[in-house]
């Protein structure tokens, strides 16, 4: 018996590693940022591609919030702990401190007020991880100079009239975001086109320009002690 109980963990072990492999790298280097074992609420959580990740490599205590209800029968399916809900208006029911990490990934552009969302991601969670693709990358300078017409590249696939997109923002964009709140930037990542991870040591308008998507681990500044 004990034999088979450590073949059935060892084929779980296999599975997740496996699906690591998988996973998108922003992705992992999410879950690389998140603790083991931490209490974790997934804003946004789509398919449950990351939150499933999270639990199986991290072991995560893991909760979601998605808003289409196709995404929540997927991530339902997979034994995933998710309910129906929407970033702008239902993350202001949470308690203070509820969790460890909160997880906005790819999805603070389609937020209608991404300012108060992450005011209340840091308010219901001691650190926030945020991703989102990088609108002052260098391919979509060029196709508004060039081209004149909102870019489409293939992180940003839609057209301008049926993208659920409605802010987008650079990294520049985003470092003055989290200063104006008063948001400590504890560790970030910036991938280029092909998804290799920029140089940590490069300077930030390098990161802007090459960059095409980012992710940011934040936390609340602590208060200045009088």
């Amino acid at each position: 018996m004990a034999s088979v109980s450590r073949d059935i963990a060892a084929n779980q072990v296999d599975r997740a590693h496996e699906r690591a492999g998988n996973a998108r790298v922003d992705l992992l280097f999410i879950a690389q940022m998140v603790e083991p074992g931490a209490k974790v609420l997934d804003v946004g959580c789509g398919d449950g591609e990351l939150l499933r990740l999270l639990v199986e490599t991290r072991g995560v205590d893991g909760r979601g919030i998605e808003l289409s209800r196709e995404g929540v029968n997927e991530c339902v399916a997979k034994g995933l702990a998710v309910i129906q809900g929407d970033a702008d208006t239902d993350l202001a029911d949470y308690p203070d401190d509820a969790f460890d990490y909160v997880i906005l990934s790819q999805t603070l552009q389609a937020t209608r007020r991404p300012r108060e969302v992450l005011e209340h991601m840091l308010r219901i969670g001691r650190h926030a991880v945020v991703s989102f693709p990088n609108f002052g990358h260098w391919q979509v300078r060029l196709q508004l100079l060039f081209l004149g017409h909102m870019p489409r590249t293939e992180i940003l696939p839609y057209s301008w009239y049926d993208t659920p997109n409605v802010h987008h923002c650079t990294i520049k964009d985003f470092r003055q975001l989290c200063g104006e709140i008063g948001v400590k930037m504890e560790r970030s990542v910036a991938f280029n086109a092909w998804g290799s991870p920029l140089r940590f040591s490069a300077p930030w308008w390098f990161w802007n320009l090459f960059g095409e998507q980012a992710v940011f681990l934040l936390s609340r500044r602590q208060a200045a002690s009088r």
